[in-house]
Order: C-alpha cells, then structure tokens, then sequence
C-alpha cells in the first residue's frame, strides 16, 4: 500500500508542483494586495484635493456625465480620508451601432471633492505596467490569465482540479510522513547542520507536517474559490441546506414585468437603509454594486476601505431585483445553515482575513512555504531519477562484464 501512496504523491507533485508554485508566491504577495498597489500607485489611491467630498451618488452621476460612454457598477458609499473613490465601469450600448462603446478600462480612480478621473485601468490585464502589475497577480493566482473558450474558463476550472489534487495529495503526504510510530520524530525534525540533500528532504517532509492543517485549509479554500457553484455547493448540500446562489435565486434575477424601467440606485439606497435596520445590520452602508447581466443590485455595508472585510466571516450584503426594488436575498456573516455559514468562511478563511493582519501574514507564509514545498520536492524527484539512472546504468554495466567473462 505504501508503495502505491508514494507512486501517487510522485506523479500528483509534479503535476501540480509548477502551478501551485506560482499560485503560493502570488498569493504571499496578494495577501497585501491594496497596500502595496497604493506604494506603487499613489495617484490612483490619493486624491488631489482635500475639500470635502461629494456625495457618492453626485460622484457617479458626475463620472457618467462627463463620460457617456460609461456606466458606473461598483460605487464605494463611504471615502477613506485624503484616498480616491475607485470605481468599476462598464461600456454602454451606442445607440449608433447597437453594440457596446470601445473603452480601454473597467476601473477608475475618482477625487471625491470634485468628481474628476485622476486614474484608470483595466483590472486584470495581461500586463506588467506599475498600474497593471497588482491586479495582474491577482489574476494570475486563479486563472493564470488563461483563456475563455466558448464560455468555458479554463484557468479557473484547471486551478480548481489543481486544488482537488492538492488535497487528496496533502493527505498522502501525511500518510507517507509517518512510516512508522516509533519513528514520529523525525518527521518534525530539520537537519539544518547537515545541509544539501538531507536539509531539502527535512524542509519538504517536516515543513509540511508542521503546517500541514494550514496547507489543507488552503488547498480546500481554493478548490471553493474556483470551483464553488459546480462542485463545492453540490457538495455541502449533501449535508446542509444552503440558500440559493445569486444565480440561483428566482426573486433576484426575475424578468422585468412590462412596461417597467429599471430601479434607480437611489431608490436601491432608500430600501436598504430600511432593510438593514429590520437585520439589524450595524455597519454603515460601504458599496452600492450593481450587475448588468442580472440587472440586480447589491449593497454592502461595511466602513470605508474594509471592503475586503478584515476580521470575522466577511461583510453583510443585501441584493435587489433591479425592477422592482425590492430585497431579494442576503447574505450576513454568520446567518443562515451551517452550509451557509461554511461557505461565508471560504473566502475570510482563503485570504486570511478571518483573523486580520495576523490572519493575512499567516497567509503569506503559507504561500511561501507552498512554492519552498514545490521546489524541493522537483529537487527530491530529480534527485531520485538520477539516483535510478545512476544504478541502472551500473546495473547494466555489470550485466555487460559478466556476459563478457562468461563468452
């Protein structure tokens, strides 16, 4: 049986060996995503002005006037002190042509005093331009910035199956590290004064058993990151009823009845201040986001520049059927299934930031120690193949001498 785990921990390492590589030092250096976007890009997060801001509805009225072609989807309700107001845009529909207006960005930076666009990108591009360069990681980490075939999101669906593999693998490992009861220790142990082979050996078994809970949690959370809707909720509602998705929900993605115009995001705002009392829902109101493809709505509540959500099981957000606007579903940490809430914590728990900066810098190391696991097991297996060669060739070679005497 043993021999059967170590054939199987060989061939899944190095099928993922490359990919978790990258995917670990991306995600040591996203962990820290906006801090350090901002020391790259200080105009597209410092505002030029330090008059008092506008209100966030004049704001994206404002960007929208003064750029036509644009609709405003991600609108930050609250404004960090002395920081821009970074919005999403999507190209609208030229009347002209019938087909969407060509624009070179999807993410703007706004100064909330006067409503004029100091910055702008396209988030996610395939570029290492200091604009480009942190949204570009942030891609990388679970795409790889491969293509979509024919609806079909290849980096996603391969990150996903990379993830699978890394945790039935994490298992094996496990297995594999401990031959022997007796022998338990030297699986937590690393020969620092020995050096070379024997240290590369130690940093790939006894790292990996130390922080063994860790990378399995990761592995986990990334499988549900990039493979949530097909595989994971499938999964979980095996043993938990689980609200449905954005997608799934009927009331939310509901076709307009005739006639009726789309909900204006003030009339949106209005029902989640009433809303979020009845949830009572403490945070202020933090982003107003809206999804063409749904014509739905969210609102976010959380304080300026938490969007991210740092500490506990995320922020609260409130959807809206874009027609009638009416509340349609939540999702509130904490609240809901145990199914629910399990799928609340994949992301907090992925990012780190179900324990804050503590939380964040575990994360980092994590993903250190996935690309330092990577390579020495390539160097392990390289080791070994040579190893084989090596007595292979003297096994043949001798084979060869002793058909000699005996001729």
């Amino acid at each position: 049986m043993r021999r059967v785990l170590v054939q199987l921990h060989r061939w899944f390492g190095l099928a993922t060996a490359l990919f978790l590589f990258v995917s670990g030092l991306t995600g040591a250096i996203i962990a820290w995503d906006h801090e350090i976007d901002a020391l790259l890009n200080p105009s597209f997060f410092h505002a030029r002005s330090q008059s008092a801001p506008l209100e966030p509805l004049e704001l994206a009225r404002r960007v929208e006037a003064g750029h036509p072609q644009v609709q405003v989807t991600y609108l930050p309700l609250g404004v960090e002190p002395g920081h821009t107001v970074q919005m999403m845009v999507v190209p609208r529909t030229n009347p002209a042509t019938g087909a969407a207006y060509a624009i070179d960005y999807n993410q703007i930076a706004v100064d909330p005093a006067t409503g004029e666009v100091q910055g702008r990108r396209m988030w996610g591009a395939l570029s290492l331009a200091r604009i480009d360069v942190m949204p570009f990681l942030y891609k990388l980490h679970y795409t790889l910035h491969l293509p979509i075939i024919g609806g079909f999101d290849t980096g996603t669906w391969l990150l996903g199956i990379v993830g699978i593999v890394w945790l039935f693998d994490s298992g094996i490992a496990l297995v594999l590290s401990f031959p022997r009861v007796k022998a338990w220790r030297k699986s937590l142990v690393f020969r620092l004064r020995r050096g070379g082979y024997a240290l590369t050996f130690d940093l790939h078994r006894s790292g990996g058993v130390w922080i063994w809970a860790l990378l399995a949690m990761v592995a986990l959370t990334s499988v549900s990151m990039n493979l949530g809707a097909p595989v994971v909720r499938p999964i979980v509602s095996l043993f938990s009823t689980l609200s449905p998705s954005l997608t799934e929900n009927a009331a939310l993605v509901r076709a307009a009845p005739a006639g009726r115009a789309l909900a204006t995001r003030e009339q949106i705002l209005a029902a989640a201040v009433t809303d979020a009392k009845r949830e009572h829902i403490a945070a202020p109101m933090g982003a107003l986001y809206y999804v063409p493809a749904f014509e739905a709505y969210g609102v976010g509540f959380f304080a300026p520049g938490q969007d991210h959500g740092d500490g506990g099981l995320g922020n609260p957000w409130l959807y809206y059927n874009g027609h009638t606007g009416t509340l349609a579903g939540s999702s509130i940490p904490g609240r809901g299934s145990a199914g629910d809430v399990f799928m609340q914590a994949q992301f907090p728990l992925h990012s780190g930031r179900i324990a804050g900066v503590a939380g964040r810098i575990a994360i980092s190391a994590v993903g250190i120690a996935v690309a330092v696991l990577s390579a020495t097991g390539l160097i392990i297996w390289m080791r070994k193949r040579a190893a084989r060669r090596h007595s292979a060739a003297a096994a043949n070679a001798r084979a060869a001498r002793g058909r000699s005497v005996a001729s």
